[in-house]
């Protein structure tokens, strides 16, 4: 159609129609974009909810020494050398566990080993109560009670009213008479009698 000045026009129920076609174009690509990206989101969401449900990464550890059950272990990703032992069914009697640090995260193909306490060590404890019985002796025996058959004279010495002198006289009877076979028996050297017993009877024993 043709204006007065020459021009083409297009009829107004054509722009009508033009318009609405663009309006009812738009919805439909706006409803398609949305509905996508719905289906996108729900994706991502159904992959990230998988991955959360997926069973916990192991790796494989072989544990040596001082163990219950030593070989390989599967602990968790990230477990420490406590897990690793533990599952090896804990630590023996012998185990030098100062000298492994349970705290340490392992990794996968570790080898961890225990230790065991060294010879020299138990043999050094040994030597320690060996001589703790033996100041024991010397120094009387039970308790705080001076043994009056092993004691020495210096710890004879320290009982009331026993000096060096009576000290070795008890020693000397011990020698020369053999043990003691009660505790009265001490009131048989000389200058012992029935007071200085008395002070006596309840810091001595045989």
């Amino acid at each position: 159609m043709m204006d007065k000045d020459g021009e083409c026009t297009m009829p107004m129920y054509k722009k009508a129609m033009f318009i609405l076609l663009i309006i009812v174009a738009a919805a439909v690509g706006g409803t398609y974009y949305g509905l996508h990206d719905e289906e996108k989101s729900a994706v991502l969401e159904s992959a990230g909810t998988n991955e959360g449900n997926l069973p916990a990464r192991e790796i494989t550890v072989y544990v040596t020494g001082a163990v219950n059950k030593p070989g390989l272990v599967k602990v968790p990703e990230g477990a420490r050398a406590a897990d690793a032992v533990n599952a090896c069914g804990g630590l023996l009697p012998t185990a030098d566990s100062e000298k492994v640090n349970m705290a340490q995260a392992l990794k996968d193909g570790q080898q961890l080993k225990v230790p065991e306490k060294s010879v020299m060590a138990n043999k050094n404890d040994v030597s320690k109560s060996d001589r703790s019985n033996v100041d024991k002796s010397k120094a009387g025996g039970s308790g705080d009670l001076i043994n009056i058959n092993t004691a020495d004279e210096k710890a004879l010495d320290t009982l009331p009213g026993v000096g060096p002198a009576m000290a070795k006289r008890i020693i000397e009877y011990r020698e020369t008479e053999g043990a003691f076979q009660s505790i009265e028996d001490i009131k048989k050297i000389r200058g012992i009698g029935e007071a200085k017993f008395a002070k006596l009877k309840d810091k001595i024993c045989i």
